[in-house]
Formats: C-alpha cells, sequence, structure tokens
C-alpha cells in the first residue's frame, strides 16, 4: 500500500533561475524563468575495458553547448525538498528486474534536503538540513520501498514551524551567510544537520555531522530518537607532550569559554568519517578539540567499538600542527592522518564576525609548503614494533595534496620486517580547495554556480591517488609516493571498496566519476561509476547517459569473492526531472549486461543530491 506524504504548498522547489539575476535584485519572483525542455534521449552506455593498459574510450558523443541547460541541470541537484513520507512507497521498477538473488537490507542515504527558507536566505548545501532516505529490499517478495525524512536535530526543530509549514533559517552554520535572518551578532554558528554520513551499527541507526555528536535514528520508522553521545567516556591514554606547548594550552583556556559558552561549540568534534575494521569486527571514530580549528596544534581522540557498540579503545594524540581533516585511514597497526594544512585568515575572521562573510572565512589553506604530511600513529602503543618510530614526526609525500576521501588502506608486512602501506582516496590541489566557494555557493545570487567545481588544470579538481610507503625493519621511511590510480586523470570522488575488505589488500575500488563529455560540466557532476583492478591494472565504466549524473556508489556484498555482490548508486535524470535508484552488477561493469535494474522515486518525492550511505543487511 502506498503511503501519502506529507505536502506543503510547495514541496518540490523548482530549481534556481538559469540565468544569474543583477545583483540588485532582491527575490525571483520578478524574473522570467524559462526552463529548457525536457528531452526524450537514448541511455549509453560508454565502455573502457583495458586489460594490461588504460585507452582511451571511444569518443563519447558531445553534445552542444548550452550553458543555460549546464546550470539548470547542475541547480536541479540542489533542489530543496520539503515533503516526507509516512510510510515506505513501493517503488516501480522501470528497467530490468530485482535480481533473485539480491540480499536483504537497507541502503541508507543521507545529505541536505533543503537550502531555501521562506524569509530570503539560502544556506550553503554543507549545512542543509540532514534528509535521510531508505531503500528497503526484500529478498522474498523482490521489492523495494522507499521512505524519506527529515533528521529532527535542534536546529531542524527551532527552524521548521510544523503550524504553518513554513522554515526560517536562524542558525548561520559554518558554511552560509542569512539574507533573511540575523548577521551581526548571531553566534548559531555550529549548525549540527545530521547531514554528511549515516551508520548501522550495534543495532543503532546514527546520521553523522562534522561537529557533533550524532543523531540516532529509528530504522523502521526514521523517526529522530535524539543525540547519541559519542565524544564522552572513560578517559583516553594521552600519547602527547607538552614540548614546550604551554602557550598554546594557556590560549586554548582562553578561547574555550568563547567556543563553548558563546558560540556553543561543543568541546569535541566529531568526525563524520568512520571506519570498519571487518578483521577485528570493530567501529573505530576520530573527534578532534573545537579549539584546535584555530590553534597551531590538532588533539585527535581515536576510539574503537565492539560490535555491541562497547568501548574496547581510546587514546588521544597532540600533533604540533595546524591541520584540518575531514576523513581518514587505518591499518592493522596504524592510524592514518593526512594533515591538510590551515591557517588564520585575519580579513576573512573580521568580514565573518561582522556577517558579511561565512564564519568558516577565518580560515584557509596553507600552501606554505610543497610537501603534503602524513602522521603515521601507533593504533596498539604497547606492541613492541609501535616504539620503534617518533609519530610525531610526519612522512613528508613529494607534492601538495588536499585529501578528502578514503576507499580503503591496508599494510603488507614481509619476513624480514620491512612494512609497505597503500592507501587508495580522492584528493585535490590546495590551489582549487576553497572553503567559502565549495559547490559555487553564493548566498546573494541564492543559485549555485557550477563553474568552480569544472575550473581547468590538471589534478586540480578531485581525483583518485594511490599512496605508497615503505618502511624498513626499523620502520624508517625508504619511500612515501603519491600518483593517479592507474593513470586515471579525470575528475573523480567518493571510492568505495566492498566493505568486506576494509582495513585488508583488495582488488577492486569503485568510484564516481566523468568521461567529460558535457562541454560546460566537464568535471562534475559524476555521470560515470569507474571500477579499478588494482591486480592487472585494467579499467571498465558505466555511465548513466546524457544529462544524467550519479553520487556515491555503495558495494553490497553477496558472496566470498571481492566482487560478488551488486553496486548501488543514485542517478538523477535532470532531462526528465526524476531521480532513481540504479543496481549494477560489479562483475559485468563495462559491458551491456552491468546494469541490472533501474527503480524509478516519484517525482513528487525528488531529492537533493546525497553524500554518503550506508548498506546495512538484514
Amino acid at each position: 500500500m502506498q503511503a501519502k506524504p506529507i505536502h506543503s504548498p510547495s514541496p518540490y522547489i523548482t530549481p534556481p533561475l538559469l540565468r544569474p539575476p543583477p545583483v540588485h535584485q532582491a527575490s525571483l519572483s520578478s524574473q522570467t524563468i524559462t526552463k529548457p525542455k525536457p528531452v526524450s534521449v537514448p541511455i549509453p552506455n560508454t565502455d573502457v575495458v583495458v586489460p594490461g593498459r588504460i585507452l582511451q574510450p571511444v569518443k563519447p558523443f558531445i553534445e552542444p553547448d548550452d550553458s543555460i541547460a549546464a546550470s539548470w541541470d547542475y541547480n536541479f541537484l540542489f533542489m530543496s525538498q520539503r515533503s516526507e513520507t509516512t510510510q515506505p512507497i513501493r517503488l516501480r521498477v522501470v528497467e530490468g528486474a530485482i535480481p533473485t538473488d539480491f540480499p536483504s537490507g537497507a541502503y541508507y542515504l543521507t545529505g541536505p534536503g533543503i537550502f531555501k527558507d521562506d524569509h530570503g536566505s539560502t544556506v550553503h548545501p554543507l549545512d542543509g538540513h540532514g534528509y535521510l532516505r531508505a531503500f528497503s529490499f526484500d529478498n522474498a517478495t523482490k521489492e523495494v520501498k522507499y521512505m524519506a525524512k527529515y533528521i529532527k536535530t535542534e536546529a531542524q526543530v527551532e527552524e521548521y514551524d510544523r503550524k504553518t509549514d513554513s522554515w526560517r533559517f536562524t542558525h548561520r552554520g559554518p558554511f552560509s551567510v542569512l539574507k533573511g535572518g540575523k548577521k551581526i551578532g548571531n553566534t548559531k554558528v555550529m549548525k549540527n544537520v545530521a547531514n554528511t554520513s549515516v551508520l548501522m551499527w550495534g543495532k543503532k541507526l546514527l546520521c553523522m555531522w562534522e561537529g557533533g555528536n550524532p543523531y540516532e535514528i529509528e530504522s523502521g520508522t526514521l523517526d529522530t530518537i535524539g543525540k547519541f553521545n559519542m565524544t564522552d567516556g572513560c578517559d583516553s591514554k594521552d600519547h602527547g607532550e607538552n614540548h614546550g606547548d604551554e602557550f598554546w594550552e594557556v590560549a586554548a583556556n582562553l578561547l574555550k569559554p568563547i567556543l563553548y559558552g558563546i558560540f556553543k561549540m561543543p568541546p569535541k568534534r566529531l568526525l563524520s568519517h568512520y571506519k570498519l575494521d571487518s578483521s577485528r569486527n570493530r567501529l573505530l571514530t576520530v573527534s578532534c578539540n573545537a579549539e584546535d580549528m584555530l590553534l597551531p596544534r590538532s588533539n585527535f581522540t581515536f576510539t574503537e567499538y565492539d560490535s555491541n557498540f562497547k568501548l574496547v579503545e581510546k587514546q588521544e594524540f597532540k600533533i604540533p600542527d595546524h591541520m584540518m581533516i575531514h576523513d581518514w585511514a587505518f591499518t592493522d597497526t596504524h592510524y592514518i592522518v593526512f594533515a591538510n594544512r590551515i591557517k588564520l585568515d585575519i580579513l576573512g575572521s573580521m568580514e565573518a564576525v561582522c556577517g558579511a562573510s561565512p564564519m568558516i572565512s577565518a580560515l584557509t589553506v596553507n600552501p606554505s609548503k610543497s610537501t603534503s604530511p602524513i602522521y603515521l600513529l601507533p593504533r596498539f602503543p604497547n606492541k613492541p614494533e609501535s616504539k620503534k618510530r617518533d609519530w610525531r614526526i610526519p612522512l613528508e609525500i613529494p607534492s601538495q595534496l588536499w585529501l578528502l576521501h578514503v576507499g580503503n588502506a591496508f599494510e603488507v608486512k614481509h619476513a624480514h620486517g620491512n612494512l609497505d602501506i597503500q592507501i587508495l582516496a580522492s584528493a585535490c590541489s590546495y590551489q582549487w580547495f576553497n572553503f567559502r566557494k565549495l559547490f559555487g555557493y553564493n548566498w546573494q545570487t541564492r543559485h549555485l554556480d557550477p563553474s568552480i567545481m569544472n575550473v581547468k588544470g590538471e589534478n586540480a579538481l578531485p581525483h583518485l591517488v594511490q599512496v605508497s610507503i615503505k618502511l624498513d625493519s626499523d620502520y624508517t621511511c625508504q619511500e612515501c609516493d603519491v600518483k593517479p590510480i592507474h593513470k586515471w586523470k579525470k575528475s573523480a570522488d567518493f571510492p568505495a571498496i566492498n566493505p568486506s575488505f576494509s582495513g585488508k589488500q583488495n582488488r577492486y575500488l569503485y568510484s564516481a566519476t566523468t568521461l567529460g563529455s558535457r562541454k560546460s560540466l566537464p568535471s562534475f557532476p559524476f555521470d560515470t561509476v569507474v571500477k579499478f583492478d588494482l591486480a592487472n591494472n585494467s579499467v571498465q565504466t558505466w555511465t548513466a547517459g546524457n544529462r544524467r549524473f550519479v553520487g556515491e556508489p555503495i558495494f553490497v556484498p553477496k558472496g566470498e569473492d571481492e566482487d560478488d555482490g551488486y553496486l548501488l548508486v543514485v542517478e538523477y535524470a535532470t532531462s526528465m526531472q526524476r531521480c532513481c535508484l540504479v543496481v549494477l552488477n560489479p562483475k559485468e561493469i563495462g559491458t551491456k549486461k552491468a546494469l541490472v535494474a533501474r527503480l524509478e522515486i516519484p517525482m513528487h518525492l525528488n531529492f537533493p543530491l546525497g553524500f554518503h550511505g550506508f548498506w546495512a543487511a538484514s
């Protein structure tokens, strides 16, 4: 039985205007909006199957450039969706069929749901309220049911008026400027929107954000239970030393009353990216101190939980470096931190305090060094090998990299004691990464400019890299190098693997990428899923088609083989104004049999681009 969604007066918000308005125009109501006509297009599958080496694929069809349509397509991915579901809705299969061996379980996807309020403000995608989507697969009935609800965070409850069914943004958030709200003196900066990642662990469904505790969700109804405390608990093992750090301790103590009291920041910032140790069946998380964002030192607290969510390991590391990390890695013996170096921006800080720019303007990247530091932190410090090298001294990659996401990391220990570490990740350049301009956000024009995500320049935009570290038997670094994975230099992000191989040596890597067929949108949004075979150096791709884009691929394990399972990826068909869930066969990527099924979300429930997802087997 299909549920009736909860409708607001405008459940589906058409993407912003196609032509950027003059800055002095305050609203969209007085302008004529011309949408490109939806077109019916075939769904090509551009294959790249190259054992041993990479060849250029058959040149895809290059459509006539239409910058207006490109802007409309781009902003379609960030349209607001105000509707929620009250009951699961059965999705219609429009192509293929659900495989008979597809396991029962649920695919959860989180990301922002709303970007514009009813009072003139537009927020950055990273500040959009978390909108949780759930796709439930039933192996017995071969049905897929869909649900979606907003995560009822403290900020969401304050900014959404249930009586009038309207929104008024009151929290600035780290990345936004409120046009219709208070600017100067607005200390509501830490807007926990729980929109970044989702996790099912110890029978708890958690939606996570980059700056606070996650929110627990009831998996059957998607109702919000409340905050789940993961930053307090037993004392950690402190592996840091002061080394003349007294001055910064004094500075930290002066900052704490301001950050904790006036700006209501939690003392610990839990990172939204977690890790699953498939060998030990553990959940790994990391948090850092709130004041470290403003100081040239970093405190990282790593925690490990067993399958019942019992805390089994907790330790803290003090690193004398001013850095920001979004993702990280682990191996059997190490936590691995890529130090994305940052510094205070004095002018940006003044603009942020005055409300003229986002609060994140107080920070900027620090490209003063030509290398990129990597810290190898001992995961089990009591083991003898952990004492062989001073973890406070970073390894240096001989090039600048701003690390974005990690697909996997693993180590290989040789008989003579040498240790090889491999990290598969996505990264971009310091020159491209800009806190204020991510996704092309502009609070004044109230639309997103896709040009920032499509700049020219090799290795500027997010791309896939393989970092190789070789340590001798004394754990002295013999080599630390980085290179593109299989020389794949196209823009790519969201690297993923079979989660059963997390922390182990893996053969296959999947990612969202682009083939560059869209002249106005050559690099982002992504339109292709790529599969790398790291053993025989082959690359295969599946492409969604013309004016169709994809998000993060998620692997659903089925058997013992590493690529025995299915890939799930959300497809955004802008030409049809529809969202679809696509099921791919990983073994067939690069052939006409790759697409197994395509399921259509009802048009009135179209949703924005999601960030990160999770597969929870029943």
